[in-house]
């Protein structure tokens, strides 16, 4: 082949392949399923006003918003596992663009606020779940690690966005006009869909892979499928439920208690935007750093829980701008950025049953969504916002303990019930620090 033929042939290639293609593009759907509660919160000092309800009113549009999102991702999960992603798209793309339009036109009160939020948690559970299902089984297992890291950082980049909404948008058109943007974005989502299908979908089935095996050929599945213990599974989907009701205080409260303690709107919205942007590059680190170790991926999660549970007391304890800004960022950086590395640690030890695996642990996610807010929005009406960021470090504690607790009775089930292909564990990172199965 001539110079010439070579270069061209070299320009014809897209800058990034089918895997980057679906990694952005789950992580894009999943950042239009997370952004309305994070509008919401950013914007809630003009909302309030303008519909008529207090800060508690904020948790309890947020947590309707996430008790929606869990309820129909427990009742649909059979559907989900039947449509395809083309089909999911449509119900996201639909649900997106009504729930966001009501919102922008409709809504005149905290009631009518209540039931759009509830038809957008909706279209999040199903932005989440077709994310969720390409990305567990459309990526190869060697990038599974990176695809969650970047899919899961869609929900601090939902959060940014919230944030530069307020300097930009909204101060120039108001708050309502953020809501008509993500109801067009899902108008756009669902005509793309009806026109056009993923590539990814064109080549039928994909190839079933057992998380965690490091091997290169896929034996065939025994009969009785392999899955994960359940005591260890329900203790990860109580360890993120905690973590979940003060990540999701978090990105609905820090605007409106940075605004209380002297910074202005706009500034609070620029903090929000920081310490996002913080945890979306930390999210995809984890990730990355998670596919060349073999295992030891919870005690990592662990680590960064324990850590946002420290820099939440401090939120609490040093009410002043800079220590807010600070410990906020922190917050974002190191207790918010291990869900998706938590999902991959999930899906590894799921063996034959990943995506079983990593929904038990989502709807957990989704439950903490739903009850924090709401709750620790009435501990702010009750007890000041001081306590309120202590209860929530509480939290985070709670959800610290959990995850080593889970992780211990993973290993002692591994030890026990060695699965049927070889699996690594344990950590390390030239070779694995544990071996067990493939006998």
């Amino acid at each position: 082949m001539s110079k010439a033929a070579g270069s061209l042939e070299r320009s014809r290639r897209p800058l990034i392949g089918p895997t980057g293609r679906l990694m952005l593009s789950a992580s894009a759907l999943t950042t239009l399923g997370a952004l309305p509660p994070f509008l919401v919160g950013s914007q809630a000092v003009l909302m309030m006003p303008d519909l008529g309800f207090g800060v508690a009113g904020v948790g309890v549009v947020v947590s309707v918003f996430f008790a929606a999102a869990a309820l129909c991702t427990i009742l649909g999960a059979g559907l989900l596992e039947r449509w395809s992603p083309r089909t999911g798209r449509l119900y996201a793309g639909a649900l997106v663009a009504s729930g966001s339009l009501a919102v922008a036109f409709l809504v005149r009160d905290l009631v009518g606020l209540i039931v759009s939020m509830a038809v957008l948690g909706a279209a999040n559970a199903a932005c989440q779940g077709t994310s969720n299902k390409a990305v567990a089984s459309l990526l190869p297992p060697g990038r599974r690690g990176l695809g969650f890291g970047i899919k899961q950082a869609a929900v601090p980049t939902a959060i940014m966005l919230g944030g530069l909404a307020v300097p930009t948008t909204t101060a120039f058109l108001g708050w309502r006009s953020t809501f008509v943007i993500t109801g067009t974005v899902g108008l756009i989502l669902f005509a793309l869909a009806i026109l056009r299908s993923h590539p990814a979908e064109e080549g039928g089935s994909p190839v079933r892979t057992v998380a965690g095996s490091q091997a290169r050929h896929t034996p065939e599945r025994p009969v009785a499928p392999d899955h994960a213990p359940w005591n260890p599974l329900i203790l990860c989907a109580l360890a993120i439920a905690f973590a979940s009701m003060s990540c999701n205080f978090l990105g609905a409260y820090l605007a409106s208690w940075a605004h209380q303690i002297g910074l202005t709107i706009e500034q609070a919205g620029w903090l929000m935007a920081g310490g996002s942007s913080t945890s979306v590059v930390m999210r995809v680190v984890a990730g990355f750093r998670a596919d060349r170790r073999y295992g030891g991926n919870l005690s990592v999660v662990a680590a960064m829980i324990l850590g946002g549970g420290v820099a939440m007391f401090f939120i609490g304890w040093l009410a002043v701008p800079w220590a807010v800004i600070v410990f906020g960022i922190l917050a974002f950086a190191i207790g918010w950025s291990w869900p998706g590395l938590m999902l991959f640690a999930v899906a590894r030890v799921g063996r034959d049953m990943p995506t079983q695996a990593s929904s038990i642990v989502q709807a957990g996610a989704f439950a903490g969504g739903a009850v924090g807010p709401a709750l620790l929005g009435f501990v702010i009406q009750g007890f000041g916002f001081a306590v309120a960021w202590w209860a929530a470090g509480v939290c985070f504690l709670i959800a610290a303990v959990l995850t080593v607790v889970a992780r211990w009775g993973f290993r002692r089930d591994l030890e026990r019930r060695p699965p049927a292909q070889e699996f690594f564990y344990g950590g390390g990172r030239d070779q694995p620090r544990r071996v067990v199965g493939g006998g």
